[in-house]
C-alpha cells in the first residue's frame, strides 16, 4: 500500500489526467485542505480544459487574490465553490474560525470584480447555522452565486463534533421542506434521504460511490467517497495502478455497488434514496448495511412516537 503522504507532482497529476482522458471522465472536482495552496494550480485546471475536462475548485476563499480572480476568469470550464459555514461573522466564526467570515467574502467580491460566473456558496448544514439558510440564500444571490447546502457528516475531524452539532428531528424536517420550496438550492446526492420526491429529478438519486464517482487522495490513494477514507475503504493507488483497473476490479467497489440496505427495500421512500448515505451510516453504526440514520422518513416516525 503506497502511502508516501506526498502530494503527486505536476507530472504525474498530468499523466493521471491524460489517464482520466482516456476514460472520457468528464468533469474533476478538486478539493483539499486548500486547492490554493498548490502553486501549480493553474497548470493543473489548464491541462484538464486542454483535454476536455471540467473542472470545480472547492476552496475556503481566502487566498483569492486579484491575480488569481482574473485568471479563474478567464476559465469558461471552470466551476468553484466558496464554503462559508454562515450568513454572519460571529455563526461562521463557530465553524470556520474568528476572521474567516471578511477574508471569504473578500474572495467572492474579487470573482465578482472579474465577472466569474460559476460560483456557488457552500453551507455545511449543522445545529448551529440552521436557522441561518434563509440568509445565506441571499447572500447568495447578492453575490450572484448559487447556493449549495452540504450534510454535516460524522466522518473525519467532525466524528468528535457529531452529538454537538448533527441536526434536530425538528431540524431535519424544516430543512426537508426548505429545499423542497427551493428546488434551486444545490445538494449532493446524499441530501436525498430527507428530501421530497419531486427534488429526485434534479440529480443522483442515490450514493454515486464506486458508481459514478470515487476519491483520490494528494499522494495518489483511491477510495470510493470523500467520506469513506479509512482503511478498510482503500483501493489502491494511481501510481501503482490504473484509475481504471482500480475502478473495474477493486473488491470495495464491487461491493458498495452490490450494498442494498435490506431494511430500505419496502420503504416507501426507496425510490427517492436508495437507502441514503452509507458514510453517515458507517461512520454512526459502523456497517453499510443499514439505513441512513438521519432518514426523513424514520424521522417523521421518531417524531409521531415522541
Amino acid at each position: 500500500m503506497a502511502n508516501t503522504k506526498e502530494d503527486m507532482t505536476l507530472e504525474q497529476c498530468k499523466a493521471f489526467i491524460d489517464d482520466l482522458r482516456r476514460l472520457k471522465v468528464f468533469q474533476v472536482n478538486i478539493g483539499g485542505g486548500e486547492p490554493l495552496l498548490r502553486e501549480d494550480l493553474f497548470d493543473i485546471l489548464n491541462y484538464c480544459h486542454e483535454n476536455s475536462i471540467v473542472t470545480c475548485v472547492s476552496t475556503n476563499g481566502t487566498l483569492i487574490d486579484d491575480e488569481s480572480a482574473r485568471k479563474f476568469s478567464r476559465m469558461p470550464m471552470l466551476y468553484i465553490q466558496v464554503s462559508l459555514d454562515g450568513a454572519t461573522p460571529e455563526v461562521n466564526a463557530l465553524h470556520r474560525g474568528k476572521g474567516s467570515f471578511e477574508r471569504s467574502i473578500k474572495g467572492i467580491e474579487l470573482l465578482n470584480k472579474y465577472n466569474f460566473p460559476n460560483l456557488s456558496i457552500n453551507s455545511v448544514v449543522t445545529r448551529l447555522n440552521y436557522h441561518e439558510i434563509p440568509d445565506l440564500y441571499k447572500m447568495g444571490t447578492f453575490y450572484k452565486a448559487k447556493t449549495r447546502l452540504s450534510r454535516f457528516r460524522p466522518s473525519g475531524s467532525a466524528r468528535g463534533a457529531w452529538k454537538e452539532l448533527q441536526l434536530t428531528r425538528q431540524q431535519i424536517m424544516g430543512l426537508s421542506d426548505y429545499l423542497n420550496r427551493y428546488k434551486e438550492v444545490l445538494t449532493g446526492d446524499s441530501f436525498f434521504s430527507i428530501t421530497a420526491e419531486d427534488r429526485k429529478d434534479l440529480g443522483l438519486n442515490m450514493c454515486g460511490a464506486a458508481k459514478m464517482t470515487c476519491s483520490v487522495t494528494p499522494d495518489g490513494r483511491v477510495y470510493p467517497c470523500a467520506f469513506l477514507q479509512e482503511a478498510e475503504f482503500y483501493s489502491g493507488n494511481i501510481l501503482e495502478t490504473s484509475l481504471e483497473t482500480i475502478w473495474n476490479t477493486s473488491p470495495v467497489f464491487q461491493m458498495l455497488r452490490d450494498l442494498k440496505v435490506e431494511s430500505c427495500q419496502s420503504c416507501p421512500r426507496f425510490d427517492i434514496c436508495h437507502g441514503g448515505c452509507p458514510a453517515v451510516a458507517f461512520f454512526l453504526r459502523n456497517e453499510l448495511n443499514c439505513p441512513d440514520p438521519e432518514c426523513i422518513y424514520q424521522v417523521q416516525l421518531q417524531e409521531r412516537v415522541a
